[in-house]
């Protein structure tokens, strides 16, 4: 089992920054990438950033590229997502996801096995 927990979401206006945090815990070693992950009310969970724990190749969804920076540090087994330029559209709960399996298509939720608890994050305009 892998515990994921999250910390670094709030309150923010708009071209803002936030960093968000996740620590992971239990048989990390089995982890072969992360991911971070939002969901705005009434909205289905989408994809944001993801990072291979092995070479740390990153993902972003087309919206973030150039605004989120998805980083990691394996001895500590934690993962940051840094966010600048905050939007409105931008505001949803944010979880943090371990994959444990193989494969190369990281958008997809259904290839995380683990998942945080979810931190909220407000842009307002």
């Amino acid at each position: 089992q892998v515990q994921l927990v999250e910390s670094g979401g709030g309150l923010v206006q708009a071209g803002g920054s936030l960093r968000l945090s996740c620590a992971a815990s239990g048989r990390t070693f089995s982890i072969t990438a992360m991911g971070w992950f939002r969901q705005a009310p009434g909205k289905e969970r989408e994809f944001v950033a993801a990072i291979v724990r092995s070479g740390g190749f990153t993902y972003y969804k087309d919206s973030v590229k150039g605004r989120f920076t998805i980083s990691k540090d394996n001895a500590e087994n934690t993962v940051a997502l840094q966010m600048n330029s905050l939007k409105p559209d931008d505001t949803a709960d944010y979880y943090c996801a371990a994959r444990v399996a193989g494969g190369t298509y990281y958008a997809s939720p259904v290839t995380y096995a683990y998942w945080g608890q979810g931190t909220q994050v407000t842009v307002s305009p």
